[in-house]
Formats: structure tokens, C-alpha cells, sequence
């Protein structure tokens, strides 16, 4: 009892990983409920929408991610810069990752005329070709937002003010989902706009996240003064260096979407049916699995911090203190993904005729069964990886995520799934392996310590 209870209440004990990660928790399920929320819609409203929201959506945010994992990076910044004291120099970062970000949103409409081209080549049956065109193009129109919100959201979260952060992202999801419901199926005074409205609530959501970060970081002008946000010159030696170690995390981040995303598209050549499975399974799992990129932020915050203020140990003990909490989680629903795989199948009304609603049902039940698998190995993932991020080993995440995502993954489904035209379960042992294999990789370099050494702000 006594040692559970110093488990709990020591620094970089269970209760600080908690304490930090409940909003973050809190922040990213409203982002996943909102994603859910989106998807079951789209299921009800035509197994076209909803085959083509995840692919469509998947290839946008592989656009997105490179330029959100660069500018997310200020979070790391901010939280060593925090833990070293030197508060002076968060605004003057805060707003090279806000100019790169603009630079970002502006590269990623290049994509939108090319949205047929690129659609067509992918060889998706005509109705949904039409779907992802649509989706595809509406968000990257928007991409701006979540870039940006990514930038603004590390001024809060690196300095372990997470109640804002998730206040914004509630407020998006609610602004979302009542949009999604007028849009999509023409309720609430809207046109009925199908897939179309779907990704026009999204985009207005990200407006609103927005607002919210705006409001909340000028309501106050004395810590605008504390914390240099007056500071808004283009400052290159401080862009070069948040770009030196933001841009290796929205590389790894680009590929491992870029990875997913060739998975999901080679996955679609199989037929509707097998990827609107695959849409689900992952959209399932998505759902009970956010909480833990909650966790995985945490850790990664706690970690700069303490790299901040010269205490490697207790950055170690929070990794260890939310890999443990963490894994917990998982593992009860690994085990209720196998036991009672229709209690997250319910949300789901399948249309279509009745032959191809239980087939797609049935088939998901069994993709559940890798899914609780893999999961157990994604916690090491997850945590260590964020934890090596958090102080600055941003360089061999990079260079490993990328290896393991192109010889685990890429290639052997192209050479399974296309040319020896296996099935759909060939293609989720190829995911399976591929976790398991990034998980072990990240949980090995977190135990070499070369991270402890390292540190991204100045000297």
C-alpha cells in the first residue's frame, strides 16, 4: 500500500502523468468522437460515402501531416524552454511556427486541381471515385486550420496549461458534429450535401478551434508580455532551428500517414466491401484508441520539461509511470475487442442489400482480432517513441519509422495484396507485423538513453 501510494503521488508518478494527460485525454477522444461521428453518418447515409471518407481523408491528412508535425514541435520547445525558465523565448518560437504554418496551409492547396489525376490512377470503382474527389478537394481548401491549431495548441499544452487545449477541441467537435448532421443529411435549415457537407463541417470546426485559441491567448496581456508574444519578427536562426528538429517528427509523421495511406489504397483494390471493413476496423479502433495519443503527448511534454530543468530521471519515471497506465488501458480492450466485438459494431447501420451488411460485419469482427493484437505492441510505440521526441531524438525516429514503414509495410503489401492477390486478412497480418515491429524498435532505443543527453533549446 505504502508503495503504491509514493507509485502515485511522487514527481513523475502516476498521478502528474494523469494530472497532465486527463485534458489531453479529454481533448483528443472529442477529436476521435468528432471523427466517429463523421463516419457512422456517412455509413448511413451510402457505403459509397463512407468507402470513400477514409481514403479521401487519409491522403489529405498525409498532405497535412508533414506540415503539422513540424510546426507541432513547438510544443517540445516550449516545454523545455518553460522547464529552463526562459520564458522569454516562447512567443518569439510561437510565431515561426505559426509563419510556417501559414507556408504550409498555402503548399497544400497545389493539390486541389490534381484531385481526379490522382484518384483515377488509384482505380476505385465510379461512385466512389466521385465521393473522394469531393472530400479530397473541400479539405485541403481547409488545411490551414489544423496546422495552425497544432501551432497554437503547443503555447498551452508545452506549459502545462492543458484546460484550454481541451476546451478548444470540444468546442470544434460540437461545432462539427451538429454541422455534419445538417449538412450532411440536409437537416437544421441546410441543403442534404452528402460527403460534400461532411467535410464542410470539418473545415468550419477547425475555424472555430481557432477562434477559441485566439480569445484565450489575448484575454490576458500580462502573460502575453511574460511570455514574448509581442515578439512576432521573423527570427531565421530560431525557424532554422525548430525546422532542424520539428521537421525530422513531420517527416516520420508524413511517411507513417504515407504508409497508412498506401495500405488503406491497395486495400480499396479489393473491393468496396473489403474497404469499407477496413474503414470501420480502424474507425473502431480509432475510437477506443485516441485516449491513448492523449497519454503519448503527456509524456512527451513531461519529458522536455524535465530535460529542461536537467532531470533525465524524472523524465524516465513519467515514461514508465504512463507506459504503465497506458498499457492497462489497452489491454481491457484488446480483450473486449475479442470478447464483444458487437458493442462497437452497434453504432453501425450498414446499408446496402442484407448479403453485403452481414458480410462486412462478419469481416470486421475478425479484423477486431488483429486489431486487439497490435494494439498492445502500439502502447510501446506510442509512449516511447514520444518520450525519445520530447527530448529531441526527433532524427532517429525519423530514419527508423521511415525504414520500418517501407520494408514492413509498403512493400509487402504491394507484393501480397497486388501482385500475388492474396486477401484481406493477408494484408492485416502485414499491418500486424508492422506495429509490433515499430513498437520493439522504439521501446529498445528509449532503453539505450542516448536521449537523456539531449536537448533542443539553446544552451
Amino acid at each position: 500500500m505504502k508503495m503504491m501510494k509514493e507509485l502515485w503521488s511522487r514527481q513523475g508518478g502516476y498521478r502528474e502523468v494523469l494530472s497532465t494527460a486527463f485534458p489531453l485525454i479529454l481533448s483528443t477522444s472529442a477529436w476521435t468522437l468528432q471523427q466517429f461521428v463523421d463516419r457512422v453518418f456517412l455509413t448511413w447515409y451510402s457505403p459509397a460515402a463512407i468507402a470513400a471518407s477514409m481514403p479521401a481523408g487519409i491522403l489529405n491528412f498525409t498532405f497535412v501531416s508533414l506540415f503539422m508535425g513540424t510546426v507541432s514541435y513547438v510544443t517540445t520547445f516550449i516545454a523545455q524552454y518553460h522547464g529552463a525558465r526562459l520564458n522569454g523565448r516562447i512567443g518569439p518560437v510561437l510565431w515561426q511556427s505559426i509563419y510556417l504554418s501559414i507556408i504550409g496551409g498555402a503548399c497544400i492547396l497545389i493539390f486541389v486541381p490534381f484531385a481526379p489525376i490522382i484518384f483515377k490512377s488509384i482505380g476505385h470503382t465510379p461512385d466512389v471515385l466521385r465521393e473522394e474527389i469531393v472530400y479530397f478537394r473541400i479539405l485541403c481548401a481547409g488545411s490551414l486550420f489544423p496546422i495552425l491549431n497544432s501551432a497554437l495548441s503547443g503555447f498551452f499544452s508545452g506549459r502545462g496549461r492543458m484546460w484550454p487545449v481541451m476546451w478548444a477541441n470540444l468546442t470544434g467537435t460540437a461545432v462539427n458534429i451538429v454541422l455534419d448532421y445538417g449538412m450532411i443529411f440536409g437537416k437544421l435549415g441546410f441543403s442534404e450535401m452528402g460527403i460534400a457537407g461532411a467535410a464542410i463541417a470539418t473545415v468550419l470546426s477547425g475555424v472555430a478551434v481557432l477562434l477559441f485559441y485566439i480569445v484565450a491567448m489575448l484575454r490576458r496581456k500580462e502573460a502575453a508580455a511574460q511570455y514574448g508574444l509581442g515578439c512576432r519578427r521573423i527570427d531565421i536562426r530560431l525557424a532554422l532551428r525548430l525546422l532542424r528538429f520539428g521537421s525530422p517528427n513531420g517527416i516520420q509523421f508524413f511517411l507513417d500517414i504515407v504508409g497508412f495511406s498506401i495500405f488503406l489504397l491497395i486495400i480499396g483494390r479489393l473491393g468496396t466491401s473489403s474497404l469499407a471493413a477496413t474503414n470501420i476496423a480502424f474507425n473502431i479502433n480509432t475510437l477506443a484508441f485516441m485516449p491513448m495519443i492523449g497519454f503519448s503527448m503527456a509524456v512527451s511534454i513531461l519529458v522536455g520539461r524535465y530535460i529542461g530543468e536537467g532531470r533525465a530521471d524524472l523524465a524516465e519515471r513519467s515514461t514508465y509511470s504512463c507506459f504503465g497506465m497506458t498499457f492497462l488501458y489497452m489491454a481491457i480492450l484488446s480483450a473486449l475487442y475479442i470478447l464483444l466485438p458487437g458493442l462497437f459494431l452497434r453504432p453501425y447501420r450498414l446499408l446496402g442489400t442484407e448479403g453485403e451488411s452481414g458480410a462486412i460485419r462478419s469481416t470486421v469482427v475478425v479484423l477486431l482480432r488483429f486489431v486487439a493484437f497490435y494494439s498492445l505492441f502500439d502502447t510501446l510505440n506510442l509512449v516511447f517513441a514520444s518520450a525519445v521526441r520530447g527530448a529531441g531524438d526527433t532524427h532517429f525516429v525519423m530514419y527508423t519509422g521511415s525504414a520500418i514503414t517501407f520494408s514492413v509495410l509498403i512493400a509487402p503489401s504491394y507484393i501480397f495484396l497486388v501482385v500475388l492477390d492474396k486477401d484481406i486478412y493477408t494484408g492485416w497480418i502485414i499491418a500486424t507485423v508492422y506495429v509490433c515491429a515499430m513498437g520493439i524498435c522504439f521501446f529498445l532505443r528509449f532503453l539505450h538513453g542516448k536521449w537523456k543527453t539531449m536537448k533542443v533549446i539553446e544552451g
